[in-house]
């Protein structure tokens, strides 16, 4: 997934919160455009190394329009989250028929050129929400459900469900 808009300054945690959604959801990895942050890094590397996922990669300072164009030119899909798209549930099965996709979110107001270029521009409602909120709800919807029992083999620590109180294994 590509973040798009991150301000250092004001954006550590819905940036790290949007890394920790696509981790859990499924998503491989995070680009964010522009700037190197290195408490967002260190916060998700910390996250994978305990809780699993090593798979999950995160690359900062990306310029964003050169791997929207590179993606799209490898036969990629390019879905933009945004409150102005097409019914997330209109669309979600189409997007489950590309192979690769580069989901996009923004912190601040989306350059045009994010409109124009994307794939498809998904709403997830039309009403102002949290990025954080969109993509839970767009993987989710991807996924059907399936990445809420993602368990991750190299985990140093996993939860057990218990219907009271909390059950954590460390290996």
């Amino acid at each position: 997934m590509l973040r798009l808009g991150h301000r250092p300054e004001r954006d550590k945690r819905i940036t790290t919160h949007v890394a920790l959604v696509a981790r859990a959801f499924g998503a491989k990895g995070i680009y964010v455009a522009d700037v190197v942050d290195e408490h967002v890094a260190r916060s998700i590397t910390k996250v994978v190394e305990t809780w699993g996922g090593s798979y999950f990669k995160i690359e900062m300072g990306v310029n964003p329009r050169k791997l929207v164009k590179k993606w799209k030119m490898e036969g990629g899909a390019v879905v933009h989250l945004t409150m102005y798209g097409l019914p997330v549930d209109d669309v979600v099965s189409k997007v489950r028929s590309y192979e690769k996709v580069l989901v996009v979110v923004g912190a601040e107001k989306v350059p045009r050129w994010v409109y124009d270029e994307a794939t498809l521009n998904v709403a997830i409602g039309n009403q102002p929400h949290s990025e954080v909120s969109a993509l839970a709800i767009f993987l989710d919807r991807l996924w059907g459900g399936r990445e809420l029992n993602l368990c991750f083999p190299d985990a140093k620590m996993y939860i057990v469900p218990s219907e009271r109180g909390k059950k954590v294994v460390t290996r």
